[in-house]
């Protein structure tokens, strides 16, 4: 069987400039990735640039996605195919619910029309797992949500819509001790589910001590300068990045 995710020798310029560099990463289903490094490593980047943002011109190497070249294939075509990215801030959409908005992305994935009763009972079943209130199911899409409720309800989007990749890009960043042990409840709800892969982007650890870690990935000015198992962010927690640096 072919990897769920392989990229092969990416190279990725972004406004002429060049930040990915012969990038190679192969994600299995049922795999729990983590890219990490330094600030304007290229991080960011690969995940966009998997996710088909068209900001991001691949000037070299493939994306294959269960065994099908998906590099010059749209974004939208790719979360149809059940590739998930949530992001570092995530945006105010006025005029649609959160409910109405993750309803309408499940339909879109699944090709399938969703029953009401159903949906809203797993979303309730869902929101009250990851500590939110049931109310914000009603409001516009994160319009006055905290920054904690934002990532909370990227959370719920990846439960509900049960997606085969999922890239978590900063899903921690600016979280509190107590929302990080939230968001990493729902992170490790979706690695309960046996095909469902997982990157995660992250500067801090914290967000994976409750998680099962298969691989780990250091990414630096554009390269990807070292990997290893899960014990290597017990490394990274030890000594930092500086003992990688030197070597790149």
């Amino acid at each position: 069987m072919p990897n769920l995710l392989e990229v092969q020798n990416l190279n990725v310029d972004i406004e002429k400039k060049h930040v990915l560099d012969g990038v190679n990463l192969c994600v299995n289903a049922g795999e729990t990735h983590v890219l990490m490094g330094p600030n304007g490593a290229g991080k960011s980047t690969l995940g966009y640039t998997i996710m088909g943002n068209p900001r991001y011109t691949v000037s070299e190497g493939k994306i294959f996605f269960d065994g099908e070249d998906i590099t010059e294939m749209g974004a939208d075509k790719r979360a149809a195919k059940g590739i998930f990215l949530s992001f570092q801030t995530p945006l105010e959409v006025p005029g649609i619910s959160l409910e109405n908005f993750i309803r309408t992305a499940v339909q879109q994935r699944t090709g399938e029309r969703v029953k009401l009763f159903q949906f809203q009972k797993q979303l309730k079943e869902t929101m009250k797992l990851l500590h939110m209130d049931e109310s914000y199911a009603s409001r516009d899409l994160n319009v006055g949500f905290s920054g904690g409720e934002r990532k909370k309800s990227e959370i719920l989007q990846l439960l509900m819509l049960n997606p085969r990749l999922a890239i978590l890009d900063e899903t921690d960043s600016g979280l509190d001790v107590d929302a990080v042990r939230t968001v990493s409840k729902g992170i490790e709800e979706y690695q309960k589910r046996q095909n469902g892969a997982l990157i995660i982007i992250t500067h801090s650890t914290k967000i994976l001590e409750s998680l099962k870690v298969d691989k780990t990935h250091i990414l630096v000015k554009g390269k990807i300068i070292k990997e290893g198992d899960g014990s290597l962010v017990e490394k990274i927690n030890e000594s930092g990045f500086e003992q990688f640096l030197a070597n790149s």
